[in-house]
């Protein structure tokens, strides 16, 4: 390889570090108008009254919406319907002005005014299971963003589900009681998560215009989706696809909650008002409006026999979705009882809905938790086994063709090879020990994600190509598809230019979320290079008298092997397929792919911290993370996901979770009562790359920005009742938690 596999600096980095780089914040049309949004402050409420003129006498304010002013067909997939809300923070009302400043205004005016009459409402999923609970939806549907981040079988109960249950699935496999009689050592835990809020830097943001000609309307937003976004919106507006443009703006973070949200509300007030809305969320607002990934309750039962081979699992994992489904079930029941060969295996997972705001992806979504609960329980049996936790790992993870929960068998994968570079560590061979000091180990394994793609490559007259695609770039993916195409066609990266844009002119692609932007829109670029590299050859094997097979690409020219005074420049072979009377056709190079067999990825995380037992403060010291990352195209980049993985799954063990009241308020609705690691709490990092070449992603790659998160909150967890001998299971493990733990310990 000439090109890739060498570090190479993002093409988009300059604009970012320097400010440059434009967002949808910074959208400037004639005649905007600016919206704010109005919220319930109940879970559960009917407006009694919208006073709008306490909003329309600021000045600057145009007008004041509610679901039902919209005009028929349009629909804002966001606004209470009938004036009924069904969780705190839920817009019920938007206001349109001639600034930000007064839409700001009007909206705090307004919220206080808005009367309400308080609505049964459950807030807990075991309550929403009664048959007496409150109703959350009357019309429940499957969401479709849950299919969008990795491949996994679902296997539903065809069982009536219990009330406010929108998913209900299992997996079995043998006799689990069998299993359990015939294990020496059996544990039983709850395991419990709280909801996750993405914290990207931006907030989410769209700004909609119409094209006065056509009627149509253009979106600009933060996405990461912008093919899912147009179907949304012209849903929405009841519009042909055609009719909608969806432009992907510079996106500030999104690790899975910015899928759609704001866009098709936007774009009915543009076609409602005429005139071009703007929409950015307050950090106050996308807390409480935004889509959080879920909580999370997983009783799990395992056992082992003395010589420490897993006999049974059985388990039952209950997400609180909120308001809509979308949690990720099934994907959680895949891991949890996929990670290791277990003969016999019962699963069940529900997605319950609760008066809570809709829950949404968060980076591996379903996967931490999954790992939380069996990780810790794979290191609790190791200890009462007196077996190494990793060896005890290796002598049961699965491997190649072993059986998912679902009976789909595992594809090629690097587990094992993950967890020999894990056993094999010098850091982890040389622990050290001392009063306080824990080490923890986990593994976590995402099963990959799939979708079709497209990709156009194009020649110009002076020797550079252009590719064309309809991917978001949010990770630096642009960089690695210029490394694709010019190690395919023979050119250095600089002479490649990565054009993204719009759902007008852009060859499909799917969502970058799920780790699969590489891994899917890869293969098309790799397709439409090597088809314009066949049209260079045979267009150089005319004008040379050669044959193709005989022809290189090297320093800018087409030349003969072996000859290489016998040569055509690459701009020349532009030149005669792009001129006047030209007698060879453009060079135009494209390649689609269909969804490609998914190729899992796995990681495992060596943690060591220092826990002090007065005051229960836990400070990471030092961490390993070691991945499969198949095939590095950009090192660089693949690092770079690593370490930012493994610095949210700190998040994950010691800091984050969204907390409400018994009112369903939201306490930690900013950064001062929400945190997340910052630079002095992340320590030393050791990045470990295992390679184990996919068979289908370009290359050899596999998707890379999933598992480096997914063993982050296991590890820590580990880690702790490494140092203190005290086993919490709920993260984050806070200071106040371990303190209660082990006072109730001693």
């Amino acid at each position: 390889m000439s090109v890739i596999g060498t570090p190479t600096r993002r093409i988009d980095g300059l604009e970012k570090v320097t400010g440059s780089a434009r967002y949808t914040e910074d959208l400037q049309f004639a005649g905007m108008l600016h919206a704010r949004l109005v919220l319930c402050p109940h879970p559960h409420a009917r407006i009694t009254r919208l006073p709008r003129e306490a909003a329309l006498a600021v000045p600057g304010v145009i007008a004041v919406l509610a679901e039902e002013d919209l005009p028929k067909p349009l629909h804002s997939q966001l606004l209470a319907e009938g004036g009924e809300a069904v969780y705190t923070g839920q817009p019920v009302a938007v206001i349109l002005a001639t600034s930000e400043g007064a839409a700001a205004d009007a909206a705090e005016r307004l919220g206080p005014e808005v009367q309400y009459e308080i609505l049964p409402a459950v807030l807990d999923p075991h309550q929403a299971m009664r048959p007496d609970a409150p109703l959350v939806a009357r019309d429940m549907k499957e969401d479709e963003e849950a299919g969008a981040h990795a491949a996994v079988d679902v296997q539903g109960t065809g069982e009536q589900k219990p009330r406010n249950v929108a998913t209900q699935l299992k997996f079995s496999r043998g006799d689990v009681e069998a299993g359990l009689r015939d294990a020496a050592v059996v544990v039983e835990h709850t395991y419990r998560t709280g909801r996750m809020y993405q914290a990207y830097m931006e907030p989410h943001s769209s700004v909609a215009t119409l094209d006065p000609v056509t009627g149509g309307v253009t979106v600009y937003t933060s996405t990461q989706a912008l093919f899912y976004v147009r179907g949304q919106v012209a849903r929405a507006l009841g519009y042909p696809e055609q009719r909608v443009r969806v432009v992907a703006m510079t996106v500030g973070g999104a690790f899975g909650g910015k899928f759609s949200l704001l866009e098709p509300l936007v774009a009915a007030l543009a076609v409602a008002t005429k005139r071009p809305v703007r929409l950015v969320l307050s950090r106050r607002d996308d807390f409480l409006m935004g889509t959080p990934g879920p909580e999370a309750e997983i009783w799990l039962r395992t056992g082992a026999t003395r010589d420490g081979t897993l006999t049974a699992l059985a388990a039952r994992i209950v997400f609180d979705a909120g308001a809509e489904p979308g949690a990720p079930a099934s994907i959680t029941a895949t891991l949890l009882g996929g990670y290791y060969k277990t003969p016999n295996l019962q699963i069940e997972s529900i997605e319950v809905l609760t008066h809570k705001p809709p829950n949404g992806a968060y980076r591996a979504p379903g996967a931490p938790q999954a790992s939380f609960a069996i990780e810790s329980q794979m290191n609790i049996m190791a200890e009462r086994l007196g077996i190494d936790p990793v060896e005890f790992r290796l002598k049961n993870c699965s491997a190649p063709g072993d059986p998912q929960p679902s009976g789909r068998p595992w594809a090629k994968m690097g587990l094992r090879q993950v967890l020999e570079a894990l056993r094999d560590h010098p850091k982890y061979r040389h622990r050290e020990r001392g009063d306080g000091i824990g080490y923890g180990v986990a593994v976590g394994g995402w099963p990959g994600g799939v979708e079709s793609a497209s990709a156009c490559v194009r020649a110009n007259t002076d020797g550079t190509f252009q590719v064309v695609l309809g991917m978001v770039d949010i990770t630096g993916t642009a960089t690695t598809m210029a490394l694709i195409a010019a190690e395919v066609i023979g050119v250095p990266a600089a002479q490649i230019q990565i054009v993204t844009t719009d759902t007008d002119q852009a060859p499909y692609a799917g969502a970058s979320g799920g780790s699969k932007i590489t891994y899917t829109v890869g293969l098309a670029v790799k397709a439409a290079a090597e088809d314009a590299r066949r049209q260079i050859l045979a267009i150089a094997a005319a004008e040379l008298e050669a044959r193709a097979d005989d022809l290189e690409i090297a320093e800018g020219s087409v030349r003969v092997k072996g000859t290489p005074q016998k040569a055509i420049a690459l701009a020349e072979v532009a030149r005669k397929s792009m001129s006047f009377g030209a007698k060879y056709p453009p060079v135009y190079g494209t390649g689609s792919t269909a969804s490609p067999k998914a190729s899992p990825g796995f990681a495992a995380h060596l943690t060591k911290v220092r826990v002090d037992r007065e005051t229960g403060e836990i400070r990471p010291l030092d961490m390993v993370v070691i991945q499969d990352v198949g095939f590095p195209i950009n090192p660089a980049t693949v690092e770079g996901q690593m370490r930012g993985g493994a610095a949210q799954g700190l998040g994950w063990g010691l800091l984050e979770a969204m907390t409400y009241d018994e009112q369903g308020t939201l306490l930690t609705w900013g950064f001062s009562d929400y945190p997340i690691p910052k630079a002095p709490d992340v320590p030393p990092m050791e990045m470990v790359m295992v390679r184990v070449p996919s068979d289908f992603g370009p290359f050899g790659a596999k998707g890379v920005g999933e598992p480096p998160v997914i063993p982050g909150g296991a590890a820590v967890a580990n880690a702790v009742a490494d140092a203190v001998g005290v086993r919490l299971t709920e993260l984050p493990i806070t200071p106040a938690r371990l303190l209660a733990a082990m006072r109730e310990g001693a």
